[in-house]
């Protein structure tokens, strides 16, 4: 007997006991289609949140003041970093791991327009900041290096703030505006970036960090450095701009770091890691419908088994091998669990649809994810049916036979 007859004997079996087939399969449905929706939300979450982190901005590299030990809770960190410390990274380590480097000060202040006004964030940078940040101006401009270092009180908007602060028809470039009392020029609107890790991104003002360090801070140290690494390299950069730092600082060997480097890689992996084992809880929980589809099927091949013994006894006296027995009754079963999978695979990609058109969850079922709920439902299906058929084809011929 060929495996395509085999095949055909297994649907006509299948077919004679409709209703029975389709409440065993039941459970292998629920169980791939469940397999297959929480894997396909869970990979959608990391897909959707590590968006969020590059939005910041890719592979980007901060440089902050202060180390395990350094400072006092008092006075903070100690100010370690210096502004010429940013051009020292982007001209020395420009041509191996560096694209771009600014430095960086942050406040957060009242702005006031006419008799709108918001509480926001105030991000002080240098001319690389769109650069390093992946951001546009939706209108108007950046500011300029002169800028930068003449303290300009310039600033751009972002979308949030614009929206605050002025009206739908009206254009804020070239319009005034007070950050504390403190007027700045509006030179540019931001383009909308949306939620990030920290809340809304577009909540925010960006003007010259020296304007915002020595104007709104009264102060004449940076708080941060920001580096956009090149792609692939952010550990090389980290690794090099600890180099020169410590070689600025003058630090002996041993001696703890003055300063903390955080890279965005590390954000994206600690989210995948975090997602991957959500994932995998949640395939696993799901994956009890799978077991226990499993069990519907290994009870109905056992009881097909009984019910057609005299049909195995016949089989088996005309010639059928034991071989060919097992083989039969073993590709019944895996029929049953490949329907089965089939059915719920059609199933979660119905349930996708419906939770990103009415919940808008992220979600996505990439070709692996089907692959694996299918391969699940066929390895259900040999372990379910394989005792049932290991049966099957030891039974007696002469019991067989003698069976009412």
């Amino acid at each position: 007997m060929t495996f395509r007859e085999s095949l055909k004997m297994a649907l006509v079996a299948i077919a004679r006991n409709r209703l029975r087939a389709l409440l065993t399969m039941l459970g292998i449905v629920i169980g791939v289609g469940s397999v297959v929706s929480m894997i396909a939300i869970g990979e959608g979450s990391r897909l959707a949140s590590d968006a969020l982190i590059q939005s910041a901005g890719a592979n980007m590299v901060t440089i902050f003041n202060g180390g395990a030990s350094a400072g006092n809770p008092r006075t903070g960190p100690l100010p370690v970093l210096l502004e010429s410390d940013a051009q020292k990274i982007e001209r020395e380590l420009g041509g191996s791991s560096v694209l771009a480097a600014t430095p960086q000060n942050r406040t957060y202040r009242t702005v006031v327009n006419g008799n709108n006004n918001c509480f926001t964030t105030v991000q002080g940078s240098g001319v690389q900041f769109p650069l390093i940040r992946g951001w546009r101006a939706a209108r108007g401009r950046f500011f300029t290096s002169q800028e930068v270092r003449g303290l300009a009180k310039v600033c751009l908007l972002g979308s949030t703030v614009r929206n605050n602060l002025f009206s739908e028809k009206e254009d804020p470039v070239g319009r005034t505006i007070r950050i504390s009392s403190v007027p700045f020029e509006v030179i540019g609107v931001l383009e909308p970036k949306g939620a990030g890790m920290l809340g809304d991104q577009d909540d925010l003002v960006v003007a010259p960090y020296t304007t915002v360090m020595r104007r709104l801070q009264g102060a004449n140290r940076i708080q941060n450095i920001l580096v956009s690494a090149r792609p692939g390299k952010s550990d090389l950069a980290e690794l090099e701009i600890t180099s020169l730092l410590r070689q600025r600082l003058r630090l002996p060997a041993g001696a703890e770091n003055p300063f903390l480097i955080r890279k965005q890689d590390d954000l994206v992996k600690l989210q995948d890691r975090q997602s991957g084992l959500l994932t995998a809880f949640l395939a696993m929980a799901a994956g009890i419908s799978l077991l226990v589809g499993g069990i519907g099927i290994a009870n109905i091949m056992l009881m097909s088994v009984t019910e057609r013994t005299r049909e195995i006894g016949v089989r088996r006296a005309l010639g059928a091998t034991r071989a060919l027995i097992l083989r039969q009754f073993l590709t019944e079963a895996v029929m049953l669990a490949l329907l089965g999978g089939l059915s719920g695979v059609g199933c979660s990609h119905l349930a996708i649809w419906g939770l990103k058109r009415f919940f808008a969850l992220p979600a996505l079922a990439e070709s692996w994810v089907v692959g694996l709920g299918l391969g699940f439902s066929v390895l259900v299906g040999v372990a379910a049916g394989l005792l049932p058929a290991l049966k099957a084809a030891n039974l007696n011929v002469i019991e067989a036979l003698r069976y009412e």
